[in-house]
């Protein structure tokens, strides 16, 4: 079994918000692959199906993204899913808007959700399908001024650009469970 979570926070107020692109990448993968978020569990909303022929659970967390880890480490419990089998797709301040990284494992780099995840599995051996949203426009950046960002919308010039990048991640995702993170490493990142 495959656990694969996007990251984001619950509630309308943040939908469109690059903090929840992770949110917004999985539920483009869910209906590609005809799979509902029919339940509640694990402190998430969950949908179940294969693709590829592999089962997988995709989770959105309802946490709130700073408490992440709380809804991951209960899936690792119930259906004994190592950190290996688990991808986290999350918003990358790092990249440029659009921009996708894939990696099998490493820290947090910062990322609040993340360091959450890494603290609840105790382990940094999970794949990360990082999808870049940019970074303020301004020279030096406080933290009020990295929670604004984030929670706010993109713009509408960024919307292009992220509605290009969201069929790329459901695509790399894909590969990643036919051909392996190398493979999907090579091809997106």
């Amino acid at each position: 079994m495959i656990l694969i979570a996007g990251l984001g926070n619950p509630g309308r107020r943040y939908a469109k918000s690059r903090h929840n692109i992770g949110y917004i990448c999985l539920n483009y993968f869910a209906r590609k692959h005809g799979i509902r978020f029919n339940k509640k569990q694990c402190l998430s909303r969950v949908g179940m199906g294969k693709v590829a022929s592999k089962k997988v659970i995709l989770a959105r967390p309802q946490t709130f993204m700073n408490r992440s880890g709380e809804a991951i480490v209960r899936f690792k419990r119930k259906y004994d899913i190592s950190p290996e089998n688990t991808i986290v797709i999350q918003d990358d301040m790092d990249l440029p808007p659009g921009k996708i990284r894939i990696r099998p494992r490493g820290s947090s780099a910062g990322h609040k959700g993340i360091e959450s995840i890494i603290s609840h599995l105790s382990s940094r051996d999970f794949v990360r399908v990082r999808v870049g949203i940019g970074r303020p426009d301004v020279y030096e950046i406080s933290e009020d001024d990295i929670i604004n960002f984030v929670l706010s919308d993109f713009t509408k010039d960024e919307k292009g650009i992220i509605a290009e990048a969201i069929p790329r991640v459901s695509e790399a995702i894909y590969c990643i469970l036919t051909e392996g993170v190398t493979m999907a490493m090579n091809r997106y990142n």
